[in-house]
């Protein structure tokens, strides 16, 4: 005979999905506890683990010059940047798992390209000043990107993303810093900033994703308030912030078409090499293979560290639920 079963309400979905969508409409935030539709648990999930797998990626290219900074202040400097992605992306995971999602198994699908990270880190560092560049432009277009997500609607995200922006503001204040000392130094640094600038210039404006009317995902997450801006609002915002910056710091961005419209108040760009970005996008890229190799490689030659952890974190449980009992 099988063990009696309590009655359980029905759930009323659609009193569910009312009371969220007057969330969203007030502009209140979703919190884990609270119901949500799959589509917006999805959303979140696949947008926060891309940022949370951005973060960790991008300790690479930066993370080749630890050892070849010019000085113990440089190498002091880069070293507490590349510690603060890591913690970015710690961050990040953890918002993820209030969702529901198991951070391995986002680690996995990675590895295996069922998820991606930021396009703009499979490019190479070739020189010191990439260092900068990447401060100045990459966290420059971070910074735009992530600001507004300190709104988003999901609760624990834009909490996250508080600390996260704060520290991003810092790394682009660092690369612009390094580049003004590189441009009041010799000719040779002069041009090593300029050749730095006309690489990551293009794919930084990749960075905000593809053109609106190519962006699958944009609107449904724009209506549902995890994002607020659109990407092309984001990519002229980030030039309209940018180019002044370039002519403080006396280099050319590599646009022959960068223009100042007058009627709009805002710089008008060229066109941008989409092609490119999705041969990016699709594992094509310069860094690609080696960017995931590297990442496979810390997960299979650190697995022993997170077997030991989640064994000590068992015992540590079973321990404290014996002196309660």
């Amino acid at each position: 005979m099988s063990a009696p079963t309590l009655d359980r309400p029905a759930v009323d979905e659609t009193a569910l999905q009312a009371q969220f969508d007057a969330t969203i409409a007030a502009d209140h935030r979703v919190e884990p506890r609270d119901w949500m539709p799959e589509g917006y648990r999805k959303t979140l999930v696949r947008q926060i683990a891309q940022h949370a797998h951005s973060e960790i990626i991008g300790m690479q290219p930066e993370g080749d010059w630890l050892l070849a900074a010019p000085s113990l202040r440089r190498k002091a400097v880069l070293l507490a940047k590349v510690q603060d992605e890591a913690g970015h992306g710690l961050y990040l995971y953890s918002a993820a798992e209030t969702l529901g999602a198991d951070r391995a198994d986002l680690t996995d699908r990675l590895i295996e390209g069922r998820q991606k990270y930021s396009s703009i880190f499979n490019y190479p560092t070739l020189t010191y000043a990439d260092v900068g560049v990447i401060g100045w432009l990459v966290d420059g277009a971070a910074i735009c990107n992530q600001v507004p997500l300190c709104r988003s609607s999901y609760g624990p995200y834009a909490r996250a993303m508080i600390r996260v922006c704060k520290e991003e503001s810092f790394h682009q204040r660092q690369g612009y810093e390094l580049l003004m000392t590189m441009m009041r130094g010799t000719p040779e640094q002069r041009a090593m900033v300029q050749d730095a600038v006309d690489r990551w210039w293009w794919p930084s404006l990749m960075m905000f994703g593809p053109p609106d009317d190519d962006s699958p995902n944009s609107a449904q997450s724009m209506a549902w308030g995890i994002k607020r801006h659109s990407n092309d609002e984001l990519r002229q915002r980030y030039v309209d912030m940018s180019v002044p910056q370039a002519q403080v710091l006396g280099v050319t961005l590599p646009d022959p078409d960068l223009r100042w419209d007058e009627e709009s108040g805002h710089w008008r760009s060229g066109p941008i090499d989409w092609a490119e970005f999705k041969r990016v996008i699709s594992g094509e890229g310069p860094c690609n293979a080696e960017r995931i190799a590297r990442r496979r490689a810390a997960r299979d030659d650190n697995a022993w560290v997170t077997e030991a952890a989640t064994a000590y974190a068992a015992k540590h449980a079973e321990g404290h639920a014996g002196a309660v009992a």
